[in-house]
């Protein structure tokens, strides 16, 4: 079967790709420009990617008058599961203060920036670099070509985004009041992950920014519960990794911090003591004959060891192991800081794997770890 350009397979069935925030607010940006400098309103209206695609936007919202110009694009985000799918951006365009420049300000739904170690300074709208590159240039060229110089004022608004943003990392981040304008190609592919551990990437400089020098990546919620009880931090701290181990690790060797904790349950723990870098159910499985030789290495009864091989989960061997008196989730913690430690390739990190049972309580925590 033939992959189309603007779309990706899996499992024979073709993914639709879709556009960014970024790249909405970049078409909408133009539309609205030229009936500021025009008197009519682009629609539909192309831009060019940093990747040279250039695709095409249809208006969802249009106004203006003779001091501005609004346009709205519906978000399509394609087959991809992303919670700003179908939120509607909405980009005003006015003339500014002449020698003002461009400059970019958050209507309502954007976030605003409060913390730093963002790539937005502090007290700015959350409109991301590229997005601002983006829409700079068309500013420029057009601006250029009207022969006037390109002194324009930016405000983009999301309708309920303020609610959407509840739904993304960006309340921990320091970025309050609504939705962050993304994207470095304009272009979602879908399931690629690449929002979730951008945001990752971004808890960690947060943290770091404010000093922080423990940092704790929880596979969930019920991980990161126990986590805080156990260990008495501040919540910038703790970085929801979700099934990402090895996506936030990478960026810890080239943003190295004191000591590191990773707080997961027992099964994708047993993934992660095994080598995987990926937790997800569907991307990596629990080894069951390698958690039997665990076993049988602690000293576990051959009838025990029988039973545990023929289990069908990872928490059924873990109950097995409890039965014969093994303490499974201990010697899983140590095997997973191992890989941790081999993963970061440095010695002068301190590594702490604690492995959290189902029901909240711990199950182990790595040895020489505090």
């Amino acid at each position: 079967m033939g992959k189309d350009k603007n779309n990706t397979e899996t499992a024979g069935t073709p993914l639709r790709r879709g556009w960014t925030t970024g790249a909405c607010a970049t078409a909408a940006t133009k539309s609205a420009l030229h009936a500021l400098l025009h008197g009519n309103l682009l629609d539909p209206v192309h831009i060019t990617l940093p990747g040279g695609q250039q695709p095409g936007f249809a208006l969802s919202f249009e106004k203006r008058s003779d001091q501005f110009a609004q346009a709205g694009i519906i978000k399509d985000a394609g087959d991809d599961p992303d919670v700003t799918h179908g939120a509607q951006i909405i980009v005003r365009v006015c003339q500014g203060k002449p020698g003002s420049g461009i400059s970019f300000a958050a209507g309502e739904g954007v976030g605003t920036v409060t913390k730093a170690g963002l790539p937005i300074e502090v007290g700015e709208a959350a409109i991301n670099p590229v997005p601002r590159q983006m829409m700079s240039a068309i500013i420029e060229k057009e601006c250029a070509r009207a022969d006037i110089a390109p002194d324009i004022e930016v405000l983009i608004s999301v309708p309920n985004g303020n609610r959407i943003a509840q739904k993304t990392w960006n309340p921990r981040l320091g970025i309050l009041g609504g939705i962050s304008i993304l994207g470095t190609t304009g272009i979602v592919i879908p399931y690629s992950c690449s929002a979730w551990i951008h945001s990752i990437h971004s808890g960690i400089n947060v943290a770091r920014a404010q000093g922080l020098s423990h940092l704790v990546g929880c596979t969930g919620h019920t991980s990161e519960t126990c986590a805080k009880k156990i260990l008495n931090l501040p919540d910038d701290s703790f970085i929801d990794m979700g099934d990402f181990v090895g996506g936030m690790l990478k960026y810890l060797r080239q943003n190295q911090v004191e000591k590191i904790t990773i707080a997961g349950g027992f099964a994708k723990m047993s993934k992660l003591a095994c080598g995987a870098m990926d937790l997800h159910s569907g991307r990596s499985k629990v080894d069951i004959g390698w958690l039997s030789i665990l076993m049988a290495d602690a000293g576990a009864d051959q009838d025990v060891l029988e039973t545990a091989i023929a289990a069908t989960s990872g928490n059924e061997v873990l109950q097995i192991a409890h039965n014969g008196d093994i303490n499974l989730g201990q010697i899983i913690a140590d095997k997973a800081a191992e890989q941790v430690r081999a993963i970061l390739k440095t010695s002068d990190t301190e590594i702490q794997v604690l492995v959290i049972q189902r029901n909240g309580q711990l199950l182990g925590k790595s040895v020489g770890s505090g």
